[in-house]
C-alpha cells in the first residue's frame, strides 16, 4: 500500500469516527428524540444532494423503481465500504439486507445509539425514494432493525397499486423475513476504472460528506451555539482518541512540533490537500492550502464547519506525549498552523 493511499484510507476511518463519536454526544447530552430528528434532516440533505445524480451513474434508469431502489443502496453503500445484500422477489418488490458489522454503528458504538436515529435515517431516505423518482406508489417496508437485537437493518422496496400517504411510504413489519440470498444475483457497478486509489477515495469522501452534512444540520436542529459546543467537543475527542491509529497509518511519530506537522502534512495529503512543512527553532508550520472539507461553502456553513474540523487536529496534537500550543488561522483559501512546545 502507498502512503498516499494509507492518508486516504486513514482520513475516511477518521471521518467516520468523527461522526459516530458526534451522535453519540448528541443521543447522550439531548436524547433520543433530539438525535433522531437529527439523522432525519441529515439523511434527507444527503437524499437530496446524492441520490438522483448517483442513480444515473450506477446505471439503474430504465429499471423497476422498486428493484432499480434495491440495487442503489447495495451498489452505493458498496462504493463507501459498506456491506449490504440485494434479494428480488418481483419488479415491484426487493429486499436489502444490511449484514454485520454495520459502518454507521462501529464497534461497541451499536450499544449506545437509540432507535429513534435508526428510524430518523429511514424516513430521511428510505421514505423519501419514491417521492424523488415520481413515483407515489413506491414505499419502504423495514422488517428488522439495529437495536432491537433483531438481525441487523433489513427491508423491501415495494410498489403498491394505490398512492401512499405520507406514513405508508415507511411501514415496519418485523414478522416477516427475507427470501433466499443469491450470490449470482447481486448487481454489479457500471463498468469503469476502479483502482485501489478510487475506491479509497470514494470510500474517504463518502465518510467526509457526513460530517459536512451533518454539522450543518445539527446547527439547524440545536441552534448554532450548542451545536457547535458539541460538535467541538466531539471533533477534539476523536482526534486525542484516534490519534495513534492516524499516525501508524502515515509514519507519524510521537514527538515535539516538527513531528507534529509531518503528522499533520501527512494526513492532510490524504484529503487531497496540499500542505508545506518549515521548521523554525523549537517550532513547526504548516501551511495547508486546497481545504476540501469546506469545497463548495461559503459564509457561516463554511466557518461553522471549519471550526469543528480542525479541533480534531488540535486533539491529534494534544493527544502527544509532549505539550504542545496549537495556533491556526486563515492564509488565503487555506489555514496556517503554528506548533510550538507549551511554556512549562
Amino acid at each position: 500500500m502507498t502512503l498516499n493511499i494509507a492518508a486516504i484510507e486513514a482520513q475516511a476511518e477518521l471521518h467516520h469516527q468523527c461522526l459516530l463519536g458526534l451522535e453519540l454526544m448528541v443521543a447522550t447530552r439531548e436524547g433520543p428524540e433530539v438525535v433522531g430528528d437529527w439523522m432525519f434532516r441529515l439523511f434527507r440533505r444527503q437524499h437530496e444532494d446524492k441520490f438522483l445524480s448517483s442513480f444515473r451513474k450506477l446505471g439503474l434508469d430504465g429499471l423497476p423503481d422498486a428493484v432499480a431502489c434495491a440495487k442503489y443502496h447495495v451498489l452505493s453503500n458498496g462504493v463507501g465500504g459498506v456491506a449490504v445484500e440485494y434479494m428480488e422477489e418481483s419488479d415491484t418488490k426487493a429486499w436489502v439486507r444490511f449484514r454485520y458489522p454495520r459502518w454507521m454503528y462501529d464497534g461497541a458504538v451499536i450499544c449506545g445509539v437509540p432507535v429513534e436515529a435508526s428510524r430518523g435515517f429511514l424516513r430521511g431516505w428510505y421514505g423519501q425514494n419514491g417521492v424523488s423518482l415520481g413515483n407515489p406508489r413506491l414505499g419502504f417496508v423495514c422488517v428488522s432493525e439495529d437495536m432491537t437485537g433483531q438481525f441487523g437493518l433489513c427491508g423491501y422496496f415495494r410498489e403498491y397499486d394505490h398512492d401512499l400517504s405520507d406514513e405508508e411510504r415507511l411501514r415496519f413489519a418485523p414478522d416477516e423475513r427475507p427470501p433466499p440470498f443469491d450470490p449470482a444475483k447481486q448487481p454489479e457497478p457500471p463498468p469503469g476504472e476502479w483502482s485501489a486509489e478510487r475506491l479509497a477515495k470514494a470510500n474517504r469522501n463518502y465518510a467526509v460528506e457526513y460530517i459536512r452534512n451533518g454539522v450543518r444540520e445539527l446547527v439547524n436542529v440545536l441552534g448554532q451555539d450548542r451545536a457547535l459546543e458539541l460538535c467541538h467537543l466531539a471533533a477534539r475527542l476523536t482526534g486525542l482518541q484516534h490519534f495513534r491509529r492516524m499516525a501508524d497509518a502515515v509514519g507519524g511519530v510521537d514527538g515535539g512540533p516538527a513531528e507534529a506537522a509531518k503528522f499533520l502534512a501527512a494526513m492532510f495529503a490524504g484529503m487531497g490537500d496540499e500542505a508545506h512543512v518549515e521548521i523554525a527553532g523549537d517550532g513547526a508550520i504548516v501551511r495547508q492550502s486546497g481545504l476540501r472539507i469546506v469545497r463548495g461553502l461559503d459564509g457561516a456553513e463554511r466557518d461553522n464547519l471549519l471550526s469543528c474540523w480542525t479541533e480534531i487536529w488540535r486533539g491529534a496534537v494534544h493527544s502527544q506525549r509532549a505539550f504542545m500550543d496549537v495556533a491556526c488561522e486563515p492564509s488565503g483559501d487555506g489555514l496556517t498552523w503554528r506548533i510550538s512546545l507549551a511554556a512549562q
